[in-house]
């Protein structure tokens, strides 16, 4: 059962940009002590990493594949996580995840993630 809900999703030509915005699913529930990350799953591949934040939103980690194009941000006071992807291209076509530990302040890996979003599609076109 999907405690997060993600937005922003939809269609673009490469080089172009979109906002994926995440919130929990109950808006009593707050996140703001989890670290929070975002992953993507491409059809016929593993869900892998993107980008995590803190939850103080101080430190942030990126996979190589979208370090200097993509910026994780967070605004505890919105309990919100944003993902900014900019020069989209078309190897960033996926299914976009949002996920939060709720053990850890810090990020540690994708297995360490205890809630998740359903997801919001995200295609580029060449």
């Amino acid at each position: 059962q999907a405690q997060l809900i993600e937005s922003g999703g939809g269609s673009v030509q490469a080089g172009g940009s979109l906002r994926l915005s995440c919130e929990p699913l109950a808006s009593e529930h707050t996140f703001s002590n989890y670290a929070m990350g975002w992953f993507r799953q491409a059809p016929g591949q593993e869900r892998e990493f993107v980008a995590a934040v803190s939850w103080s939103g101080l430190a942030t980690y990126y996979s190589d594949s979208v370090k200097g194009r993509f910026t994780i941000s967070r605004d505890n006071a919105k309990n919100a996580v944003y993902l900014q992807m900019n020069s989209l291209k078309p190897e960033d076509t996926a299914l976009y995840y949002c996920a939060a530990d709720r053990d850890s302040k810090y990020y540690l890996g994708l297995d360490d993630m205890d809630y998740w979003g359903k997801g919001t599609l995200v295609t580029v076109s060449s």
